[in-house]
């Protein structure tokens, strides 16, 4: 009698699950359907932020388009979160779980750049998407869309919930939104970002801090009583040269960047003030943190030896990004399920001049799907402040191609696919792939959970606590 129970729970449990595996089909192929739909309205509304051109917490216009558009998709939009008038979230649906999904849409300052594969500013001196995320903000939404259309149909229950996050690029604006408490409740994050490849993402990044260091002492004529002066320029010419000397004697995996932005104003004085921009990335925070403070006694020791007084003042700092790989696994089956995209004759000639342009290797779009690999001990990379997004909830994250294969990120090469057809597909493809990995996310207890497990075993009993100063975020700072 227990066997045959046992069978008839076997054949119950069974049905569940294709009826399960039936709905989940027929509801990504509704969401590939949306997104096929809006793909002319998407791809403009991406060109519609790629020629605004906007950089950290200044993106008002690109905002205000992303916020108008979920709002006239049936979106409930809260505007100025997190203390920033650019950044929002918009929400549909209503109970667990709560998936949420990542935009960004800052530029780069000096990378205006048009739509021809050589270097050619479309506004001389502007900035430029020189890291694709004016793809990235409408992909997500776009995504976040499908998903609603299935929520408003009954076909998925929970809440579907988009951040614009601001000031990705410098200053990194999700630490403040995660002050506010606006990833407390979420259930699960969905991220992607542009790239020359397509990819279920697993590996970390590098964690970063940024801290000005301004060095004061006593101006002075420079040749008719320099023995009057204290220059503030020698100290940090001092401080830089000990940062150089340092850098042989850190580890292969650090990273230690500067920016002048006031060295003194005339060369007949002997300049009282001084400012610099420092920078400091490990793979590692706990490795990280060491080297940050070595660096900033450096300073100390620059301006004993120059005579002046000096001041460190933090800016900000991001956490390493917390992979995980049981996300990334159910993603990773969608790309596959997806296929690769498809190129032009057209599109990869463009894609070969970009590469003759940039000295790359002339290969064309890899339009592979890249296996899932491994997660790294130490990646090598850059960094972003989706890392502090992920150690404060599970984060699925993907790769989707924007750009041919060998471009310099953080170039007008990528400014320029992002604003043409091969930005434009890239943006839709990770659409899809967002938007099905949400389909399972909504669909699957179980996947949830999995990857809420992950999460938990990865963090351990690391306490969060986000590396920004007290008060608003620097709205005001001068960025030029």
């Amino acid at each position: 009698m227990k066997i045959i129970h046992i069978l008839i729970l076997l054949v119950i449990i069974g049905s569940h699950e294709i009826n399960a595996q039936r709905n989940s089909n027929k509801n990504k192929a509704a969401v590939i359907k949306s997104i096929d739909s809006k793909y002319t309205e998407l791809s403009a509304l991406s060109d519609k932020i790629w020629s605004y051109e906007e950089i950290a917490f200044r993106e008002t216009q690109s905002a205000a388009a992303l916020a108008s558009y979920a709002e006239n998709q049936g979106f409930r939009v809260t505007r100025g979160v997190g203390e920033i008038p650019t950044a929002f979230t918009a929400e549909y649906g209503s109970g667990h779980p709560i998936i949420g999904i990542l935009g960004e849409f800052d530029a780069l300052p000096g990378l205006s750049q048009k739509t021809v594969p050589h270097k050619e500013p479309l506004n001389e001196g502007s900035a430029g998407h020189g890291c694709g995320h004016n793809l990235f903000g409408v992909a997500s939404l776009g995504a976040a869309t499908a998903i609603k259309e299935l929520i408003q149909e009954g076909k998925l229950n929970g809440t579907i919930r988009f951040y614009g996050t601001p000031a990705e690029e410098k200053f990194f604006g999700k630490l403040w939104m995660i002050r506010a408490g606006l990833f407390d409740d979420v259930d699960v994050v969905m991220d992607w970002h542009p790239s020359a490849k397509t990819e279920a993402n697993v590996q970390s990044s590098l964690a970063l801090v940024d801290f000005l260091v301004e060095f004061e002492g006593q101006a002075a004529h420079a040749s008719g009583d320099p023995w009057n002066g204290r220059s503030a320029s020698d100290a940090l010419e001092l401080y830089t040269t000990g940062i150089n000397y340092y850098r042989e004697h850190v580890k292969p995996t650090v990273r230690i960047h500067y920016h002048i932005q006031d060295a003194g104003k005339v060369v007949n004085v002997v300049p009282d003030y001084s400012k610099i921009w420092t920078r400091v990335r490990d793979t590692r925070r706990e490795g990280m943190e060491k080297v940050w403070k070595h660096v900033e006694r450096i300073a100390e020791g620059a301006a004993i030896m120059a005579n002046v007084d000096h001041k460190v003042s933090l800016i900000s700092g991001i956490h390493e990004v917390l992979p995980n790989r049981t996300g990334g696994a159910r993603l990773q089956e969608n790309l596959e399920f997806l296929g690769s995209i498809e190129y032009t004759d057209d599109e990869q000639e463009f894609a070969k001049k970009i590469q003759e342009a940039t000295g790359s290797e002339i290969v064309g779009i890899d339009n592979a799907i890249t296996p899932l690999k491994e997660t790294a001990e130490h990646p090598m990379g850059g960094s972003t402040d989706v890392g502090d997004v992920s150690f404060v909830a599970p984060t699925i994250r993907l790769s989707a191609t924007t750009a041919p294969k060998g471009t310099p990120w953080h170039s007008w090469a990528v400014v320029a696919c992002g604003g043409m057809s091969i930005g434009h597909k890239g943006m839709a493809y990770a659409a899809k792939a967002l938007s099905m990995t949400m389909v399972d996310l909504f669909e699957d207890d179980h996947f949830v959970e999995a990857v809420k497990e992950e999460f938990k075993e990865r963090k351990g009993d690391y306490i969060y606590k986000a590396m920004i100063p007290p008060g608003p975020p620097p709205l005001d700072f001068d960025q030029d």
